[in-house]
């Protein structure tokens, strides 16, 4: 069994949902496309947000990411699977800066 889950990280996703607003991750899906996407921008370049993400392969990182709360899914506005954004920390930064 691979770690963390696919449990594991619906749990870590959701944990900042308030209680009786709907969940931004509902399915196995939108944690695969999530990863995937953050993947494909260490891919091109973007360098990993935790420590020794160096020697791991980019899809590991992006897991690793996630599960740490590094990058957050930032759920549609209408009832898609697919999440609409991946936002590393720094993007989260300069966004609250900007407000």
């Amino acid at each position: 069994m691979l770690r963390p889950s696919y449990t594991d990280l619906i749990d870590v996703v959701n944990s900042e949902v308030e209680p009786g607003e709907q969940p931004v991750v509902q399915s196995r899906y939108s944690i695969v496309l999530a990863t995937a996407k953050r993947a494909r921008q260490i891919i091109a370049g973007e360098k990993p947000m935790i420590f020794g993400a160096n020697d791991k392969k980019p899809l590991s990182a992006a897991v690793q990411e996630l599960y740490a709360g590094e990058i957050k899914i930032v759920g549609n506005e209408t009832d898609e699977e697919e999440p609409d954004q991946v936002e590393t920390g720094a993007e989260l930064a300069e966004e609250t800066q900007e407000n």
